[in-house]
């Protein structure tokens, strides 16, 4: 039975998080922590620090900071800037870059910094998605995996040996006591925390006529490397309050464009726009867990009191979960195109990756969809739910306060 934080719209099939005896999940617990929290203390402290790492005759660069372009690490690079650091910008390329990707990653550059732009190979990238999407149902395991080593591996070669992440998504979004209250990111951080699913990049090789040297940028530098370079890495987001919405304000203050309207499966117009391929991998995390991209903005806002809890409830009913016919504008047929995947072929993945304990069936154990191949999730407040046949089961999402809200389809 799916538990739904009291305070957030979160439930708790969400890996890692945790909701405790008054029915308040651990990443609203964490955010209570900020209140607490000397920022002003904090900047000194991180000034400090950059400092300590700063080129001391200017002979090379201070930092490396990683950049999508996104809204972000445009307020990174803002703020490093602002700190008078002199930051190598690196940007492992994305699976499908959007034509706004493109755009903001120029913004960035205009901002007045060096950049280095790591572009995978597209042959054995279009391999790795295809895998990612079939073996472990993400089709960005690679890119997730690639924006940590990438940058690790530049910092190693040009012997920087600060890193400049944004957040600890661990703290941000929930996470294990031990992580949410580290700073610092390091080799077992990635491989605990970095997405990797239980795949290892060792297990590719052999798949698809994969390599070892087609696989060498996804390889996380050794531990004999890390200490030689003294690489070290900090989550700005520890020193600075973080806020996605008033980084957004900050990056288009510097010349980051928003997408213009709703991102499909989305509540905003400011996030994930670079990839095309996000949708596919938002609505994978839908499929197996029975939230999405809607839940989380919606979360966050909450705890900023942006949205009431019935607003935020309101928001995910009518973005989250909706099959990506479409990302950033662009058809599913075209995004699955150099996957050599059909539309159909892809639905039949979905359909193994989806947790049926979560959405309707039918009497014979399929699951139900609407016209445009979205599902419905079963309602587990209702004592009557051994009965799976269609018939006013919905999952709904208490208050709390004030009993059930409206249905969320």
């Amino acid at each position: 039975m799916l538990r739904y934080c009291h305070r957030c719209v979160m439930p708790d099939s969400k890996p890692d998080l945790l909701i405790d005896d008054e029915g308040i999940c651990n990443a609203c617990r964490s955010y209570e922590g900020r209140k607490a929290v000397d920022w002003e203390s904090r900047k000194k402290e991180l000034t400090q620090l950059l400092d300590k790492y700063r080129s001391k005759d200017g002979s090379n660069w201070d930092c490396v900071v990683p950049v999508s372009g996104g809204k972000d690490s445009t307020y990174q690079v803002v703020r490093m800037l602002e700190l008078g650091m002199n930051p190598l910008c690196v940007t492992a390329t994305t699976c499908d870059l959007s034509e706004l990707g493109e755009k903001n990653i120029q913004a960035l550059r205009n901002l007045g910094v060096d950049h280095v732009e790591f572009t995978t190979n597209r042959v054995v990238r279009r391999k790795l998605n295809r895998i990612g999407l079939m073996q472990v149902g993400d089709i960005s395991w690679v890119e997730h995996l690639t924006i940590f080593t990438i940058p690790v591996r530049v910092a190693v070669q040009f012997n920087i040996p600060l890193l400049i992440w944004g957040e600890n998504s661990q703290n941000e979004y929930g996470g294990p006591a031990a992580a949410s209250t580290n700073n610092v990111l390091n080799r077992r951080w990635l491989e605990e925390f970095g997405g990797l699913l239980g795949m290892r990049v060792t297990d590719l090789i052999g798949i698809e006529n994969l390599t070892k040297k087609d696989l060498v940028p996804l390889f996380y530098p050794t531990d004999e490397e890390l200490k030689r370079v003294g690489l070290t890495g900090l989550f700005l987001g520890h020193y600075l309050p973080w806020d996605g919405f008033t980084n957004t304000l900050i990056a288009e203050g510097h010349g980051f464009q928003n997408f213009g309207r709703t991102v499909e499966g989305s509540i905003v117009n400011y996030e994930n726009l670079d990839n095309h391929q996000m949708g596919i991998h938002d609505y994978f995390k839908y499929l197996k867990f029975g939230f999405g991209r809607a839940t989380d903005l919606a979360c966050l806002h909450l705890r900023r009191g942006r949205l009431s809890r019935a607003d935020a409830m309101h928001l995910v009913q009518r973005h989250d979960g909706k099959f990506p016919w479409t990302y950033l504008g662009k058809p599913l047929d075209k995004i699955l195109e150099p996957l050599d995947m059909t539309v159909p072929e892809f639905i039949t993945i979905c359909d193994r990756f989806t947790n049926k304990k979560l959405f309707l069936k039918d009497a014979s154990g399929n699951l139900m969809k609407d016209k445009q191949g979205n599902l419905t999730k079963i309602n587990y407040d209702n004592e009557d739910n051994k009965n799976q046949n269609g018939e006013n089961h919905h999952h709904r999402l208490r208050d709390g306060k004030s009993g059930v809200t409206p249905t969320l389809s």
